[in-house]
């Protein structure tokens, strides 16, 4: 999930992991959205999970894509790193966006890229890294702006969406692999929760003026994750695959995903 410039997460619950990439482990805090992340007036007739006290919905008209990068730019700035090239559109077929929200207020976000004749953002550092998965007959997505209002931040929020991620990836989309450029310094912390492994050295990402790694994921790897751990969440589970939907519950999201997102391109 290209996080080139999506470290920038801060998770506000004491027990959480202070060295999420998303999760900023300073003392201070960016200033809340308030009005700007209001989704106030738009429709959740698109609403692809509830979870708790929050939904996820796709960001598929330009007055959600502008909310979803206004929180990206917020969370982006506030790291120092630069946000130029962080926008979103609603009109990319190869691209999804997730928005997750708690009331009216925009919670979370997650882009999805998936492989095409364009190529990946990770294409500019990574091209010959990406050439080897595609040469074993790989289809890879990259995962990329991932970002989470502190007010609203949780474990249960970022894992939901991984998992839809990973379902319109590994059942929509066919993938076989995810890959994600990250912040050198986050690399273990999705090794542990998530189990990536780093295929690209240390480089500087121009984007966001920044060290990067290239990290991949096998998407054989999550299934039989999901399978052994789904639905059994645990304060002591590492792993962010104990919050994860159980296959029967997948397949039934999997299809209302599939419809909207359809729909969308």
């Amino acid at each position: 999930m290209h996080l080139y410039n999506d470290e920038n997460i801060r998770f506000a619950r004491p027990h959480f992991p202070s060295s999420v990439k998303e999760a900023i482990h300073s003392t201070s805090r960016p200033l809340p959205l308030k009005n700007e992340g209001s989704l106030a007036g738009i429709s959740d007739t698109k609403c692809i999970l509830r979870q708790g006290n929050y939904s996820i919905c796709l960001a598929n008209s330009p007055r959600q894509c502008s909310l979803v990068n206004k929180l990206v730019k917020s969370m982006y700035s506030w790291r120092g790193y630069h946000t130029e090239g962080s926008a979103i559109s609603s009109h990319n077929p190869n691209q999804l966006t997730l928005e997750a929200s708690i009331g009216q207020d925009l919670a979370g976000t997650l882009t999805i890229g998936v492989d095409s004749k364009e190529g990946l953002l990770v294409d500019t550092l990574y091209e010959q890294e990406l050439k080897t998965l595609r040469a074993k007959d790989r289809k890879v997505c990259e995962l990329s702006k991932l970002a989470i209002d502190p007010v609203h931040s949780s474990k249960e929020l970022l894992a939901s969406l991984f998992n839809l991620a990973y379902i319109y990836g590994r059942i929509v989309r066919k993938a076989t692999d995810f890959v994600i450029e990250i912040n050198p310094r986050h690399k273990g912390y999705y090794k542990r929760i998530l189990g990536f492994r780093q295929i690209g050295e240390t480089r500087t990402c121009q984007r966001v003026n920044a060290p990067a790694v290239l990290l991949h994921l096998e998407l054989d790897y999550v299934d039989t994750q999901i399978l052994s751990l789904a639905g059994s969440p645990d304060p002591r589970q590492r792993s962010l695959y104990a919050y994860f939907l159980t296959k029967t519950e997948e397949h039934r999201v999997a299809n209302n995903l599939m419809r909207h997102s359809l729909a969308t391109h």
